[in-house]
């Protein structure tokens, strides 16, 4: 799964690094602990007088269905299995209509041993940042006007996949990464088909991580700051 992970880059850096058009929402100061609820930054692109949008928005982490009558079920969905998200009735919907990708700089896997977990963070030597598969949703808040300002809840859900086996040792499972040459399709709103989504799922290559032992400080969400990803001392 992916329950931590570090983004720390700024907003001038996404919006170069993701060819972004436009900038909504509150802005994220960086973060080398993002927990789920927090406010994240993600990339979508729809539709603005009929001609697509490649946006930098501010979500919720931990998606919100339409149909859901509290947004805290949101932290229950802070994932969604790469194998079901055509299936599940939470995440279907935004499977073929609301694509997202959720810029990071690595995240945290907790390996298991026999003397306790051991805090591991992974990340790409490449200088772009990855690049986590995600579904978004937009919630009405029952209790408030149409013509509210926050009326609307946008949130989002980072799909996983099996970890290969050069990485499955540290836990089974890891964010599906999408790679700079399928941004365009993945985000692509004309691209709608269950069947298309599927192919293009299978599409995405295994990623090339690092893997590093990093200290026990980044068990608490409390604990922030660069040195959350410095190797462990011995």
């Amino acid at each position: 799964m992916c329950g931590r992970y570090v983004m720390a880059r700024a907003t001038s850096d996404l919006v170069s690094a993701f060819a972004v058009e436009q900038t909504v929402g509150a802005d994220v100061l960086p973060s080398w602990n993002v927990a789920p609820t927090d406010d994240v930054r993600i990339v979508t692109e729809r539709f603005s007088h009929e001609a697509p949008v490649r946006r930098l928005a501010t979500a919720k982490w931990g998606l919100v269905p339409v149909w859901a009558k509290d947004p805290k079920i949101g932290s229950r969905m802070i994932n969604a299995r790469r194998e079901t998200i055509l299936e599940k009735p939470a995440f279907r919907k935004a499977a073929v209509k609301r694509r997202a990708l959720v810029p990071a700089d690595g995240y945290y896997e907790w390996e298991k041993s026999p003397e306790g977990k051991i805090p591991t963070y992974l990340y790409s030597g490449k200088q772009d940042p990855l690049a986590f598969a995600g579904l978004y949703e937009f919630w009405p808040d029952p209790a408030l006007p149409e013509d509210h300002e926050h009326k609307w809840l946008l949130s989002v859900t980072i799909i996983t996949t099996k970890a290969t086996d050069a990485l499955g040792h540290i836990h089974d499972r890891t964010p599906l990464i999408i790679p700079p040459d399928l941004y365009a399709d993945w985000l692509d709103p004309k691209l709608s088909d269950g069947a298309d989504v599927a192919q293009l799922l299978d599409a995405v290559p295994e990623p090339t991580l690092t893997p590093r032992v990093v200290s026990t400080e980044v068990n608490s969400v409390r604990n922030n700051g660069p040195q959350l990803i410095e190797p462990a001392s011995a």
